[in-house]
């Protein structure tokens, strides 16, 4: 936004040639997800002493670790959505974004579905953080779903990533609330004032997000105008003709043939007498 460029193509500097320009396009992200997906999907399936079981062989048959089965799903959709992203941007000829913002906002869907389902046998603390998560989703699916009309628009993506933030900062807060406390005793379910510290945590997870976005608008904005009027000068250096290339092909060729026809018409006027 700083730089008056593009949020979801930005432009490859001048100076990146050969496979610095090849490396400025990968899909991180996806690739990221693709990694982080797989790593959980493993983990998923081999934690079990038993395996990833669906049904037992009793009669009648009863289906089997229910919550496991809704981790590994999200960690699935996750994944292939990280397939998707890398297929976009490097891939395809042409980069689809509605592609990828439409497969993002169908896992979100299906992750909001899960999640109120996670929370049928919960109670008390786990029952507040999940809550908490919940609210988060479900406004980051809103955000992702208004993209789709408006991909490129700062403030939505600004309010996607501290959403993102939020979400990340508050599974890893409630991993540690969950699984191990920091205090080494484990939260009272019965006790109120436990309950109510959960959403006190969640609050301060959301002044600390946003505190983290100002601050590195702030950083970004001060090195950009301390650093701009030589970052101009050296693009200017290196690639001069790159003002006079972004107009359109067929408009160039009419400004040549008009200038050929432009030096021509001296020529003629001689020649007549």
């Amino acid at each position: 936004m700083i730089v008056n460029d593009s949020l979801l193509c930005p432009s490859c500097p001048p100076r990146h040639k050969g496979i610095w320009a090849r490396l400025w396009i990968i899909s991180y992200r996806g690739l990221l997800k693709i990694v982080t997906g797989s790593i959980l999907t493993i983990y998923v399936v081999f934690c079990l002493d038993d395996g990833m079981v669906l049904m037992n062989k009793k009669y009648p048959p009863r289906f089997m670790y229910p919550k496991e089965w809704q981790h590994l799903t999200m960690f699935i959709l996750f994944t292939l959505n990280g397939y998707v992203d890398v297929m976009s941007k490097n891939l395809l000829p042409q980069r689809c974004v509605v592609l990828e913002k439409g497969t993002l906002v169908l896992t979100f869907y299906v992750l909001l579905l899960l999640l109120m389902s996670h929370v049928q046998d919960s109670t008390g603390i786990e029952l507040q953080i999940h809550y908490l998560l919940i609210v988060v989703v479900f406004l980051l699916m809103l955000v992702l779903t208004i993209e789709l009309w408006t991909p490129d628009t700062f403030h939505l993506l600004l309010i996607e990533t501290f959403l993102f933030l939020s979400m990340g900062s508050w599974l890893i807060q409630g991993g540690f609330i969950l699984y191990r406390p920091v205090t080494g005793y484990p939260w009272q379910d019965d006790d109120i004032s436990d309950i109510m510290f959960i959403t006190t945590f969640f609050c301060w997870h959301v002044m600390i997000n946003a505190l983290c976005l100002l601050g590195i608008y702030g950083i970004s904005s001060f090195w950009h105008h301390c650093y701009r009027p030589s970052l101009k000068l050296m693009e200017s250096k290196e690639a001069p003709y790159h003002k006079g290339t972004t107009r359109p092909l067929y408009k160039l060729l009419r400004e040549v043939e008009q200038s050929e026809k432009d030096d021509q018409a001296p020529l003629l006027s001689k020649s007549s007498p």
